[in-house]
């Protein structure tokens, strides 16, 4: 049996490794606020969020699959809570099961440990049953209509009355019966349990009469302890195979409710951060992924989810109409929210390219080849190297794993060194990427940097402006505008020193 809620042909590898960049994902766009927000303290959903949202699908239709188990489970949000506690349970009753036959260690306590986990995994397996065939027929998706359909379908009143009967018959109520042929040294081999005969199969003579084939028996006397630990070595040889089979019946539907949890796991955390954002009265939606290579990037009232879940307010949202434009220039008054912006691009990003939701009223981009940051950051404590040289060396390693197509948001880089020195840096390592179709988006208070690339009067870039009103208040909104040679630091030191 297979879930497939997270890929239509495959199971989602919740131990595969994360991209390389994740780290400075993680640190750059603040996540951890997210992760924390889709887990609400679970750390397996945590982790499962941040497996999913780090490793970027790339194709369009894998993004639409997701999407539209995405949207079931918003329409219907109690019966996937419903299976996904249901598998919690499971996993976790497995194991209370499991710890009452610690000791065991026999085949026939192996084979009675494992007759009991089959009756409670059965039993499960009979409320999703259940839950397939009274709620299953409002889902629309392929996903959740294949899932329904399979445990319709496979989990049916014969399936679970033939688990039923052949748990009754390996309690052997009449015994155990098996052969075995003499091998080498008169010794037993080949030992062969059987199916107990009853009186259906011995036909009718043999039922009138009792006639059969000649039997031939011998008893044990109560105190021949030899004797008896003889016959339960036995035992133990016939019940072996059958033990070690059920063993592993057990462990493939175990197996399918822990893949079940960990692929409803991610859509309960869907849930989990949709619910937040839409009790603090703030937008989502759906994107609309595109074609790779297509140039797209257009956006309505886009916000920075992790500042919104950290801050008690709302969020301001922006607009992008960036269609063609592969490099996009933000420049403006200090603390105007351009960082703010650049995040909440590449949290888009993710987000879109992973099947979620976006924080943004509306969302539309090209499907990008992955998500790389290079945003500043504070001096080295243990001076190990000097500022220029960090950035330095973390673009490199960006520059060895970029490729076509990739997204690259550089926040204040190359600032550490002045300004002529920093602008050619970043001129040139902006230009590169631009040459092999990466898309970049730049924070920078370089003015050279933002003016060169402002005179070159090309038609793929967009340059924007935070708003700073006559009063010098900000309003954290980006419009499109040419760099100015200022930042306006005159207002943060007004607002700190003059208001002294």
């Amino acid at each position: 049996m297979k879930a497939w809620l997270m890929h239509r042909d495959r199971d989602f590898d919740l131990a595969a490794d994360l991209p390389p960049q994740a780290d400075d994902l993680a640190l750059d766009l603040d996540l951890a606020v997210l992760f924390d927000a889709m887990s609400l303290g679970d750390r397996f959903l945590r982790d499962v969020a941040m497996k999913a949202v780090l490793s970027s699908l790339t194709d369009g239709k894998a993004i639409l699959y997701r999407q539209e188990i995405l949207r079931d489970s918003l329409e219907h949000p109690d019966v996937v809570r419903e299976l996904y506690s249901l598998t919690v349970e499971t996993i976790q009753g497995h194991k209370r099961v499991q710890d009452s036959f610690f000791f065991a260690r026999s085949p026939e306590s192996v084979l009675a440990r494992s007759i009991n986990v089959l009756e409670f995994l059965t039993g499960q397996l009979r409320t999703l049953h259940v839950v397939a065939e009274t709620r299953g027929a409002s889902f629309r998706s392929d996903g959740f209509k294949r899932l329904f359909a399979m445990l319709r379908s496979e989990l049916d009143d014969a399936y679970f009355e033939a688990v039923r009967e052949h748990l009754g018959q390996l309690r052997f109520p009449s015994g155990v019966f098996m052969s075995a042929q003499l091998g080498q040294g008169c010794k037993g081999d080949r030992y062969v349990l059987h199916r107990a005969l009853d009186g259906r199969r011995a036909g009718w003579l043999g039922r009138v009469f009792g006639v059969g084939k000649p039997e031939y028996s011998f008893e044990i006397a109560d105190r021949d302890e030899s004797g008896h630990q003889a016959l339960a070595e036995l035992r133990g040889r016939g019940v072996h195979m059958v033990a070690n089979a059920l063993a592993q019946s057990t462990d493939h539907i175990l197996s399918f409710f822990a893949m079940l949890r960990g692929e409803l796991g991610f859509y309960v955390g869907c849930l989990n951060l949709h619910e937040t954002c839409t009790r603090k009265g703030e937008p989502t939606c759906i994107p609309v992924p595109m074609a790779m290579g297509s140039g797209v990037l257009a956006t309505r009232g886009l916000y920075d989810a992790c500042l919104a879940l950290r801050v008690e307010g709302r969020a301001v949202g922006n607009d992008l109409a960036g269609d063609g434009r592969m490099l996009v220039v933000i420049t403006g008054a200090n603390q105007g929210g351009k960082s703010t912006f650049l995040r909440s691009v590449g949290l888009a990003f993710l987000m879109m390219q992973c099947g979620m939701f976006v924080a943004a009223e509306a969302f539309s981009a090209a499907l990008c080849d992955g998500v790389y940051t290079h945003f500043k950051r504070p001096e080295d404590a243990a001076l190990q190297s000097g500022k220029l040289d960090e950035e330095l060396r973390r673009m490199s390693e960006i520059a060895n794993l970029v490729k076509p197509e990739a997204v690259v948001l550089f926040n204040e880089s190359f600032s550490s060194t002045n300004e002529r020195e920093g602008s050619e840096i970043a001129r040139q390592i902006v230009q590169a990427l631009l040459d092999v179709h990466v898309r970049v988006l730049l924070v920078t208070h370089l003015f050279e940097l933002a003016d060169g690339f402002c005179s070159q009067a090309t038609d793929i870039a967009l340059f924007l402006r935070a708003e700073r009103l006559a009063d010098g208040r900000r309003t954290f909104r980006l419009l499109e505008g040419a760099p100015l040679p200022t930042s306006h630091g005159e207002d943060l030191y007004r607002r700190i020193f003059e208001a002294q």
